[in-house]
């Protein structure tokens, strides 16, 4: 065995690397399957044949065929790993947030309630809003105004603060 090792592996090697495109591991591993299935054919192998490089070759070939068939009839392999790297969004803090404004806006009164829900998360105007409930931009600037004061302690007390 190693008489064939040190006659054939270098030449193998160097055909084997040209076959998998420079991988030097996959050639490696190919060199040593196939001298692998020499040694446990070794019984049945012509040894009155001037050189086994031929089949030494033709085995290293149908390996790196059949690995490369293998390989694309199944997917590839993933690991946990490329997942951990994907960052996830963390809902409960926006959750959390959304519920304290919540608690905090049923604390105002209804007006200043309404002038802050048209204006602020409605996205209207003051005019607009004004207009969507019926009272003079002046009276709505003004209940806007007041509700951000009222809204602003209302958070304080939740432990909320503005820094």
């Amino acid at each position: 065995m190693r008489a064939l090792y040190r006659e054939h592996a270098g030449a193998l090697y160097a055909y084997v690397l040209r076959l998998v495109a420079g991988d030097r591991y996959l050639a490696e591993d190919v060199v040593q399957e196939t001298l692998l299935r020499a040694w446990k054919s070794a019984s049945k192998l012509d040894t009155s044949a001037k050189s086994l490089r031929p089949w030494l070759v033709t085995v290293a070939r149908r390996i790196v065929i059949d690995g490369h068939r293998s390989r694309q009839s199944r997917p590839p392999e993933t690991s946990p790993a490329a997942l951990e790297q994907v960052p996830a969004q963390d809902e409960l803090e926006r959750s959390l947030r959304l519920m304290t404004i919540s608690d905090a806006l049923g604390a105002l009164s209804a007006a200043h309630r309404e002038a802050l829900v048209e204006t602020y998360f409605k996205g209207r105007t003051v005019n607009e809003a004004a207009e969507q409930l019926g009272l003079p931009p002046g009276t709505v600037r003004s209940r806007v105004f007041y509700g951000l004061r009222a809204l602003r302690n209302a958070l304080e007390e939740r432990g909320v603060t503005t820094s």
